[in-house]
């Protein structure tokens, strides 16, 4: 597979897990970082830092738009629930050198 196709291929995998993340606002961050050790803020930073490595200037709003589809205060506002005290202990079990935002 050529470099160009494997980039296609890629980007159209990314777009499809947004597109599910999107449909899964039941999913709290937190729940993403227990189970796989990242969440929608990671991919917003990586978005970010993905820019800035080929010179596009992106502040943290700008990324974290483009993965939640909307502002990041909408989304605290709209789809953000408190972490459960058993969501906050497996968080601290599994990511001992992470702290929640």
């Amino acid at each position: 597979m050529d470099q160009q196709t494997q980039t296609e291929l890629e980007a159209a995998a990314f777009r499809t897990l947004l597109k599910h993340l999107d449909k899964r606002k039941d999913v709290q961050n937190i729940d993403l970082m227990i189970l796989s050790g990242f969440c929608r803020n990671c991919l917003s930073r990586w978005y970010k830092n993905a820019a800035i490595e080929r010179g596009i200037e992106m502040d943290d709003d700008t990324s974290r738009e483009a993965i939640y589809g909307m502002t990041y205060d909408e989304w605290k506002k709209n789809h953000q629930q408190p972490a459960t005290a058993e969501q906050l202990e497996a968080f601290k079990s599994v990511t001992p050198e992470m702290t929640t935002e």
